[in-house]
């Protein structure tokens, strides 16, 4: 067993990420987190509100004329962190170079990509309605000549998935209709198909399919493969160690999940 132990000044004040909407109260909480989170480092982390923070309740005066120095010269997210992950000696050499190579990936994208990246990151984590807040932040100034077409496609189909994260399926259906309609894709017509009768009746969802004016056998081997998903073992499993617990734990998971997800 390992511990992570903080070794440096506890400040009495936290510094509050709002990324996270979390304080910190070291310099080694600030650096688990940049480590773990390197697509939500962005202006919340880049600023004089932490350069301030470090010298006023760490007492870290080097670090905070470097991080100042830094935000004048705005070479980038790398230039800034590296030298807190250094005064803290908090990564491996190994680990540095690792964590470098992925900031300079990042760095180097577009803004739209960058709020993608940010937005798929916060989707995994289950902060659905952050996420949300990204990807509708790229689609409401879009330009499809920049970055395509297929682009915009799959941030609608994120944003869908998002919005079928909080149960709100039919917003999350007419985001995977606006990426079908770009991309064409079987795929995309599946998962608009797939998620209409999560809030439709049979008569209304039957119209909207015959709406969409699309191959009939295409769409009955869509419910096909759907019917295949529902009957897959490893679906029984998961509701079988459902039904072994109480109602009242399942209920309290799936709140806890909710709560996170909304969390903004």
């Amino acid at each position: 067993m390992s511990y992570d132990l903080c070794l440096l000044k506890q400040a009495e004040k936290p510094y509050f990420i709002e990324s996270i909407r979390t304080g910190i109260y070291s310099l080694e909480e600030l650096c688990f987190y940049l480590y773990n989170n390197v697509y939500l480092i962005d202006e919340s982390i880049i600023n004089e509100a932490l350069c301030d923070w470090i010298r006023d309740e760490l007492g870290l005066n080097r670090l905070y004329r470097q991080l100042y120095e830094q935000l004048d010269k705005q070479d980038g997210a790398a230039f800034f962190v590296l030298p807190i992950f250094r005064e803290a000696g908090y990564l491996s050499h190994a680990q540095m170079r690792e964590f470098q190579e992925k900031l300079a990936k990042i760095e180097v994208q577009s803004d739209d990509m960058k709020r993608k990246l940010r937005g798929d990151y916060l989707f995994r984590e289950r902060m659905y309605a952050r996420a949300i807040g990204e990807y509708r932040g790229i689609l409401k100034h879009r330009n499809p000549g920049k970055l395509g077409t297929q682009f915009y496609a799959a941030v609608l189909n994120n944003l869908g998935a998002a919005y079928a994260g909080l149960f709100q399926f039919e917003a999350a259906s007419e985001c995977l209709r606006e990426s079908y309609e770009l991309s064409r894709t079987k795929e995309a017509l599946r998962k608009y198909v797939s998620v209409l009768p999560l809030f439709l009746g049979e008569e209304d969802y039957q119209e909207r399919v015959r709406k969409l004016n699309v191959d009939s056998d295409l769409v009955q081997s869509i419910q096909e493969y759907n019917a295949k998903l529902c009957d897959s073992p490893r679906l029984a499993e998961r509701l079988a160690r459902t039904g072994e617990r109480e109602p009242k734990e399942v209920l309290a998971e799936l709140r806890d999940q909710y709560r996170r997800s909304t969390k903004i």
